[in-house]
């Protein structure tokens, strides 16, 4: 089962993949580097509040392929929550950086594992105060 530092790194991982999709002119395999961490059964609740699907999701990531040029997004503050059988519950903190603004998220994520590799069930986004 993988240390804190592993966790850490699967975390950052994806957020990496999706600034730089976000953020640059990138090439296809970053967009599907993305779409290989996210388990078919994906969703995610948006800072919005609003559920979607893993389908509606990349739709979305992949329209706004540099359409922040220079995002970049880190990720701290990793946790893990529970572990049962293949299942792996994180918390942590996202935050995006555009130059001189930074918005901050909270995020809890279920991940499934074999042992070996980490996918991506859920995600729930809540914005942190300014």
């Amino acid at each position: 089962m993988p240390t804190q530092p592993e966790l850490t790194d699967i975390a950052a991982a994806l957020h990496w993949d999706l600034a730089e999709w976000l953020g640059s002119d990138a090439l296809p395999k970053v967009f599907d580097r993305i779409s290989g961490q996210l388990d078919e059964a994906f969703t995610s609740v948006v800072t919005t509040g609003h559920a979607v699907d893993r389908e509606t999701l990349l739709a979305g990531v992949w329209s706004a392929r540099n359409a922040q040029p220079g995002l970049e997004i880190e990720v701290s503050e990793v946790q893990e929550i529970a572990r049962s059988g293949n299942l792996i519950v994180l918390r942590f903190v996202a935050e995006n950086v555009m130059g001189e603004v930074r918005s901050r998220r909270t995020v809890t994520a279920v991940l499934v594992t074999d042992g070996r590799t980490h996918l991506w069930r859920t995600v729930h986004e809540t914005s942190v105060p300014d």
